[in-house]
């Protein structure tokens, strides 16, 4: 929010008027800064853990269905195997844009 209140002040200033808000800089508070930023990577750290193991069980699953012709097995391996993959992409994609954002309005107080 504060990039586009920044923004319209920026437009108001090219036109010659008078900034639309006063100076603001958004700050996250200190003792929250530590804390979420531990949560945050805590959380994907762990996530991408997860999807990493879930790939190398369904590798397993592959293996074992196909050395005991169980196809069942061998075909929910790989999908195992194709979720883990898209979870760790989104997990990562996710948690880049979250910090992103918050490491965006940690600059902005300084």
């Amino acid at each position: 929010m504060s990039l586009l209140i920044d923004t319209a002040n920026q437009f108001a200033i090219l036109a010659d008027d008078p900034p639309i808000v006063p100076d603001f800089k958004p700050a996250v508070p200190g003792p929250i800064k530590d804390a979420t930023s531990t949560i945050l990577g805590w959380t994907a750290g762990s996530g991408l853990a997860l999807a990493v193991l879930g790939g190398l069980v369904g590798w397993a699953c592959v293996a074992i269905g196909h050395n005991t012709e169980r196809a069942g097995l061998a075909a929910r391996g790989k999908q195992a195997i194709i979720w883990s993959l898209v979870a760790g992409m989104g997990i990562g994609v996710t948690s880049g844009l979250v910090m992103a954002f918050y490491n965006m309005s940690k600059s902005g107080g300084a």
